[in-house]
């Protein structure tokens, strides 16, 4: 739930966590994409309350909902927020980072971040969204590297609970890291998986992704409880990741078909029976970014599978 004071009192935005296991809370951002009428909530975070300090997963898309991060948490528990761990450095996830550092939180990220932190669109991105979304993101919005990489699979405890930070490999971005909560059997599974809504794909790697699905799947114990990047919680992983997979597998083989025809994007796009998802929310936004992504994706990994 989100209720928010006029433009110019920002700060004043609050936030309601659900409950979703014994330790777990969830925050739960609005369908659709980020906008001046969502103040940017178009994403999800959580938080675990481990006895001995609070793990924060993902710092929501504006300092504005960073700073509601933590004073959700402080109503939730008076322990300390020690840890956040970032799923992977796109923009809804990443800007209230600055509030919960400022909170005194340590923050850890998978290596493979640095490419993108490195590089011009990390800039260009925070430019865009100042201009899309002043003042809930604007010139004192910064983005905050991590305290900590990660390399590979990391697990660490904290309190009673035992935490395994899993690297996908590359998929949704090159650096997507799941948390799973292993004694709750919840996993905070960032962007791998959007419920409720079309993913948004871009220009990720969709066959990293499809495997990404799989090493999921295959944890054990397995999860009960999985929370997307965007949408509802699950608790039926297994149906639920079939929406995200079946989406992928469909723009690959529509994708794969022209590519190997030569067929051109524009002309190829229009061709393909778009109806299973066009009822999805950020459908028209997002789909045809995603097609065109893949395609490119799709000629890329055909050269490389003819220099074989």
């Amino acid at each position: 739930m989100l209720a928010c004071a006029p433009v110019a009192q920002a700060q004043e935005i609050t936030l309601t966590p659900q409950r979703v296991s014994e330790h777990c809370w969830f925050f739960q951002g609005e369908a659709g994409v980020a906008s001046l009428a969502n103040r940017g909530f178009m994403s999800n975070a959580g938080f675990v309350v481990t006895g001995d300090g609070v793990v924060v997963f993902d710092g929501l898309g504006t300092p504005a909902l960073g700073r509601a991060i933590v004073a959700a948490i402080a109503k939730v528990t008076p322990q300390r927020i020690r840890r956040v761990v970032v799923s992977h450095y796109h923009a809804d996830h990443i800007y209230g980072l600055q509030a919960l550092k400022a909170a005194g939180a340590e923050i850890w990220a998978q290596r493979k971040a640095a490419e993108y932190l490195n590089s011009s669109v990390a800039s260009e991105r925070l430019a865009q969204r100042r201009a899309e979304l002043a003042p809930w993101v604007d010139e004192q919005t910064r983005i905050v590297p991590p305290d900590v990489w990660i390399d590979g699979d990391t697990d660490f405890r904290m309190g009673a609970l035992t935490f395994r930070l899993i690297y996908s490999g590359g998929a949704h971005s090159p650096e997507d890291t799941l948390m799973y909560v292993v004694d709750d059997r919840v996993l905070y599974a960032g962007d791998l998986v959007f419920a409720g809504r079309l993913p948004f794909v871009g220009n990720a790697d969709s066959r990293g992704w499809l495997a990404a699905l799989d090493k999921m799947l295959a944890l054990q114990p397995a999860p009960v409880i999985v929370l997307p990047g965007h949408g509802g919680a699950s608790r039926d992983p297994a149906r639920d990741f079939a929406i995200t997979r079946d989406y992928l597998v469909y723009l690959r083989e529509s994708m794969r078909r022209a590519v190997r025809e030569l067929e051109p994007f524009d002309q190829a796009y229009a061709k393909v029976d778009w109806s299973r998802f066009s009822a999805l929310p950020a459908f028209e936004q997002a789909n045809r970014t995603n097609a065109y992504g893949t395609y490119l994706l799709l000629e890329q990994e055909e050269l490389d599978r003819a220099r074989r």
